[in-house]
């Protein structure tokens, strides 16, 4: 089922519905605004964190349930080289370029469109970024398909330039599986098919090597408690004030990586065709009120940014995120929602 509504004049709300998911999506921002789902007694909960109203997405800080882009993540000193031309790029974030700069797809009010069959509802939503907006190359044509089908969310991107450029676009949602954050997501357990993460300078931006997670607190091989180890004495924690770094998938199993909540019984798995999973344990919280009368806290929510490996320093991994003029980019992820 499929439900259309207006908050304002400009911005709406969609919501895709079965008996066994309900996600709430904002066009603004391609934003997820809700995923409930039952937990072992068949209490239906939110399971991401959502602001009090739909107006504090205007301003979002946080960047809850966005899509972002053209580029997720920290592009070092805001500028990068390709086709032998530098393009400088709009510094929001101590001299870097985060999410795309000030005008990220986060921030636009998208076209939408919606579909439903017996088994499928989809909602796409499209977009555009001029050339030159932020600093980047090319007339970007962007899609983002979300479509629920039993207990899978699937986001499938396009994207579309008529010069070459960059994009590595992914979804920055908020996931606590304790329902309505009722608790914090340090007692979850996360697990995250990797054997590596890359390393990160001060500012967060990558450096082009690569740090084993053997008996390191970045080790989730086998399932852990997410704040078993996060207040380990380890230079990769202090600099992130907890987890915010990109593990390199090894594509070796069913998912990608799975978070469990013991005491609501509730499991998320996640299945992704990119290279890297960026998992941010909500270090640094904005203020503003949530839903429930709440305030974020540290560690209230953890990101699954899916995505192509972020642009470093002296360009570092930018080959992986370049888009040629009248190609096709195109990523998907799979989250699948179940109950012990």
């Amino acid at each position: 089922m499929v439900i259309e509504s207006k908050i304002n004049d400009e911005i709406s709300k969609i919501v895709l519905k079965n008996n066994k998911v309900y996600v709430e999506i904002l066009n603004l921002g391609a934003i997820v605004e809700k995923i409930n789902v039952e937990d072992r007694y068949g209490n239906k909960e939110n399971i991401v964190l959502a602001y009090k109203d739909e107006k504090s997405y205007i301003e979002n800080p946080s960047s809850l349930g966005a899509v972002v882009g053209r580029v997720a993540g920290r592009i070092g000193r805001g500028s990068f080289k390709l086709n032998d031309k530098i393009y400088e790029l709009d510094k929001n974030n101590n001299g870097n370029c985060l999410h795309g700069g000030y005008k990220g797809f986060s921030k636009k009010i998208w076209d939408y469109s919606y579909s439903e069959d017996e088994e499928k509802s989809t909602a796409t939503f499209t977009s555009f970024s001029k050339d030159r907006e932020g600093g980047f190359p090319g007339n970007l044509k962007v899609k983002v398909t979300y479509s629920l089908e039993g207990d899978k969310l699937s986001i499938e991107y396009r994207a579309y330039s008529d010069k070459d450029t960059v994009v590595n676009l992914t979804n920055h949602s908020y996931f606590n599986l304790s329902g309505n954050n009722k608790r914090n997501v340090l007692e979850q357990k996360l697990y995250i098919d990797s054997d590596k993460i890359c390393e990160l300078d001060k500012n967060l931006i990558p450096t082009g090597e690569f740090l084993s997670v053997e008996k390191t607190p970045f080790d989730f091989r086998e399932s852990k408690k997410i704040g078993e180890d996060i207040n380990k004495n380890h230079l990769q924690l202090e600099i992130g004030s907890g987890y915010d770094h990109p593990w390199v998938l090894n594509k070796k199993g069913d998912f990608d990586a799975i978070l469990v909540d013991e005491e609501s019984g509730r499991i998320m798995k996640v299945k992704t065709d990119q290279k890297a999973v960026v998992c941010y344990s909500m270090n640094f919280p904005d203020e503003l009120p949530l839903e429930n009368g709440k305030v974020a806290k540290k560690h209230d929510g953890i990101c699954f940014e899916t995505q192509n490996l972020p642009v470093g320093y002296d360009d570092c991994f930018l080959d992986g995120i370049i888009l040629k003029k009248d190609e096709e980019y195109y990523q998907k992820t799979i989250f699948e929602f179940k109950c012990i």
